[in-house]
């Protein structure tokens, strides 16, 4: 019985994380491991996109780091990377070193981000907590969660144009 609830309290934090995910214009795709690379293909629409060395699916149109160090001014389209935490509370995903957080230096029109479901936690808190705090981090949020000003939400002025963020569920989570 106490696995069943863990599982259920694990549940509503990654529904809240995709709502507060979408409250912040981001776009959420929630897949199942074997889909990731197929989900992927859907979202980047053939666009090349950066990744990094580590990326661990394929993509249709891969671009390197170096080679665009080597063409300095190339505008960036994409750029996919994965997360080390999801943030319910916020909506936010967190990466650091290892993620292809350097990838988001380019100002890519498009961010894809790839995070598991395992990966949510409840709030800044918990992510604080365990996130190593020498290690650098970059949070990320939907491109319209810049700021308020006068109370009228504006769109994203440093971020990339559009965050799609491929929710890996294995769907175990919801497991007795």
């Amino acid at each position: 019985m106490k696995n069943a609830v863990q599982h259920h309290v694990k549940a509503g934090l990654v529904e809240l994380f995709v709502e507060r995910a979408r409250d912040d214009e981001a776009h959420v795709h929630v897949c199942t491991p074997d889909r990731v690379e197929e989900t992927l293909a859907e979202v980047l629409e053939g666009l090349p996109t950066v990744v990094g060395r580590r990326f661990p699916w394929s993509l249709p149109a891969p671009v390197s780091h170096r080679r665009l160090d080597r063409a300095k001014g190339t505008p960036v389209e994409a750029a996919a990377t994965t997360a080390t935490l999801g943030v319910a509370t916020t909506g936010a995903v967190v990466l650091t070193p290892g993620d292809g957080r350097r990838a988001l230096a380019l100002s890519p029109e498009l961010h894809v981000c790839v995070l598991r479901a395992d990966q949510v936690v409840t709030g800044v808190p918990e992510a604080i907590a365990t996130l190593n705090p020498h290690a650098k981090q970059t949070w990320v949020t939907g491109p319209a969660a810049d700021h308020e000003i006068e109370l009228d939400r504006v769109g994203a002025v440093l971020t990339t144009r559009a965050l799609h963020l491929v929710l890996v569920d294995s769907g175990d989570r919801f497991a007795a």
